[in-house]
């Protein structure tokens, strides 16, 4: 004779069977009962798969996140190198910021040879700076305006030929390159003064890098 299970024991061992599946979704609790493992099997190894596929993307996004900050940040190099090996080829004192000028040419939307090129033209790469005040290689001011250091002077540069100070917007923002210089020195007191100093850009070195190999040097 079988058994007699009580009621209430058949509905605890009811609610402790379904209590065991509720990682499963509510889809497959509703199969019936002889499919319920086997269903509830595959959506889980289903999930597990999303889960993984997501990581992976993840992953691939973060590798070619950082392809680009790498790939960025070996232009930037070249840049700078390219800039460097000018000072030194000449034994300018400015040899070695080359950097500082090339990531103060980025934040400021300014082509990266701008800067050493004003300064070679203006003080020989820092050989003839302004006498009266401190470190400023680029005549910025009319030699009136000294800076803490060459970094200093960089980025204050920098900011106005970039438009960037509301003091001197007016003459440099939204300005082509030949545009900037031809209002930093007016062709009307230094005639080809803007043409010169782009000869010089293009001595150091191609405006467009796309590839490192195309400016780096040495």
């Amino acid at each position: 004779m079988a058994e007699h299970i009580p009621l209430n024991m058949q509905n605890k061992k009811l609610i402790r069977f379904v209590e065991s599946l509720v990682l499963l979704p509510i889809a497959a609790i509703s199969l019936p009962l002889g499919g319920l493992t086997q269903a509830g099997y595959r959506v889980v190894s289903n999930s597990q798969i999303v889960l993984s596929q997501k990581q992976n993307m993840e992953a691939y996004g973060l590798l070619a996140v950082n392809d680009s900050l790498a790939q960025k940040l070996e232009i930037q190099r070249a840049k700078a190198q390219a800039i460097n090996a000018y000072f030194e080829e000449r034994n300018m004192p400015l040899s070695g910021i080359g950097m500082t000028m090339v990531e103060e040419a980025e934040k400021n939307d300014l082509d990266w040879r701008l800067l050493p090129a004003i300064a070679i033209r203006e003080s020989t790469g820092g050989k003839f700076e302004c006498k009266k005040v401190k470190n400023n290689p680029f005549g910025w001011g009319s030699c009136k305006i000294g800076f803490d250091s060459y970094e200093h002077a960089i980025e204050i540069v920098a900011k106005n030929l970039g438009g960037s100070n509301p003091r001197t917007a007016k003459h440099y923002d939204d300005k082509t390159t030949i545009q900037i210089l031809r209002a930093y020195n007016p062709p009307s007191i230094i005639p080809r003064y803007a043409e010169q100093v782009i000869s010089i850009m293009n001595d150091i070195g191609e405006e467009d890098v796309t590839e490192v190999s195309v400016i780096a040097k040495g």
